[in-house]
């Protein structure tokens, strides 16, 4: 796809995508929105990229859906697969086995402050305003609002947050847990390319391995949380170079089927009509 509403740049290891509409604040048309499928598609297909930046072009990230055309997502069953479809786009992007910042200037509200929660860090500039303003549209959030908020900063605060629909500073968002860093209005880009330094500088199999720890481990029990903890850490282990167990196959068994060997006839001659009455 050739993006017309939003910039697609690679340099580096590190994947950019800025979203362009900014006589419209950046708000998600339908247009931007299948963009931005494509877009972070694209970054899930890249074997070269590490790291994902999102931010809105015009001084501002994202002012959400563009109310303006909702009457074109078409009846209930319409805007069930428009919801879901969104569903599906933060999920993508939060499931990237990139590590991902948004960076935030000016306006982040309703599906623009969706996207943050999807990613895994949050750099804003002290001007930056946030909020989930749908109550007073009189709809409610689709793809993250009260769900993915909820996780991160609790319920009481998620009913504040939606029911009444105040427009917050940077600063509240950082207290909350929602964003990491404030920095002065003009600092956002240095800041987000010191924060690219640091991560760079990390065991990058590391950091896929933590992501996706603490993404499913906080949506489970304590018992198998811990047992991804267990996997990664002999999942470390190995790539560290302590991968051979003595009483492992070491890939016998694969090159049993193909070989059809000895090991291979032993294990089914022995298994195959085991307790099969």
């Amino acid at each position: 796809m050739e993006f017309e509403n939003l910039v697609y740049d690679e340099k580096d290891g590190v994947i950019r995508i800025t979203l362009n509409r900014p006589k419209y604040v950046n708000a998600l048309s339908m247009k931007l929105s299948d963009e931005f499928v494509a877009a972070i598609e694209k970054v899930r297909q890249s074997t070269t990229a590490r790291f994902l930046v999102i931010k809105g072009a015009g001084n501002n990230f994202c002012a959400g859906d563009d109310i303006t055309e909702m009457d074109h997502w078409g009846d209930v069953n319409g805007v069930m697969r428009r919801v879901r479809y969104y569903q599906n786009m933060a999920n993508q992007l939060e499931e990237l086995d990139k590590i991902t910042l948004a960076a935030v200037d000016g306006i982040a509200v309703g599906g623009g402050l969706e996207i943050t929660m999807a990613c895994d860090f949050v750099i804003a500039t002290k001007r930056a305003k946030w909020g989930m303003p749908e109550v007073d549209v009189g709809i409610t959030p689709g793809w993250g609002g009260t769900t993915r908020m909820a996780r991160l900063v609790g319920r009481r605060m998620v009913k504040e947050i939606n029911m009444i629909g105040a427009i917050h500073n940077a600063d509240r968002a950082v207290e909350l847990g929602l964003w990491n860093r404030v920095v002065p209005d003009d600092q956002l880009d240095s800041e987000v390319d010191k924060w690219l330094k640091v991560m760079r500088s990390k065991n990058q199999q590391g950091l896929r391995q933590f992501k996706l720890l603490i993404n499913r481990g906080v949506e489970c029990d304590l018992y198998t949380a811990q047992g991804f903890e267990v996997f990664s850490a002999a999942l470390t282990a190995a790539v560290n170079g302590k991968w051979e167990v003595e009483d492992a196959d070491k890939g016998d068994g694969v090159m049993g089927f193909f070989e059809k060997n000895d090991l291979w006839k032993t294990r089914r001659s022995l298994a195959t009509n085991f307790w099969v009455d």
